[in-house]
């Protein structure tokens, strides 16, 4: 649609993360505008808007979703994102808001920008509130954390770290309750989130 129009010219589209990528590698690259969705196969649309400035600092971003999670649409937002629509716009507001974009203006107000960054700030504190715990950690727990991740048993972590079945236990009944996790597998999903174990 976009390139039937006679102002229009598409220069580039991409399927995936991946596919952007590579057309973002390309030195010859340039765009004006950028039409953007948040849900794409290999990830989340917002982690090219970074890149996407870069290549092209005075590109402007529209983006394009189905969410309506005000996090994700925020995160795109501090990213660097210059307007956003819902998927169910017309197809002809969507041009009209390429123009504008190209034409220099604001598809979003200050107002929107200021709630944006507020949320993302909130996000942030309350991610940085949840990592706390893993600092009361010791190094042995973190060990015994990671063996859980690496699916091993309380008679296989105890062969690895040279330390008995009931010591392992111990440990595991510390990391929950520094954790305040209900169980194993809560405290994983935990420590997977925040980078603290890796899971192969």
């Amino acid at each position: 649609m976009l390139d039937r129009e006679p102002d229009l010219v598409v220069v580039a589209q991409a399927g995936s993360l991946a596919e952007a990528r590579e057309a973002l590698e390309d030195a010859h690259f340039l765009v004006d505008v950028a039409v953007l969705d948040l849900g794409l196969p290999d990830g989340s649309g917002e982690e090219l808007i970074p890149l996407l400035r870069h290549a092209n600092p005075d590109a402007a971003v529209l983006v394009l979703t189905y969410f309506s999670e005000q996090e994700r649409i925020a995160r795109a937002v501090a990213a660097g994102a210059s307007g956003i629509l819902h998927k169910s716009t017309p197809v002809m507001e969507v041009v009209e808001a390429a123009r504008r974009l190209h034409a220099g203006e604001q598809l979003l107000t200050f107002a929107e920008v200021v709630e944006a960054l507020q949320i993302i700030d909130r996000e942030r504190r309350r991610e940085r509130d949840e990592r706390l715990p893993f600092e009361e950690l010791t190094e042995r727990e973190l060990e015994v954390l990671q063996a859980l991740a690496d699916g091993l048993s309380d008679r296989e972590i105890s062969e690895r770290l040279y330390i008995s079945a009931a010591t392992v236990r111990t440990h595991v009944t510390n990391i929950l309750a520094k954790l305040n996790a209900a169980s194993r597998l809560q405290a994983l999903v935990l420590a997977v989130r925040h980078d603290i174990v890796t899971i192969d």
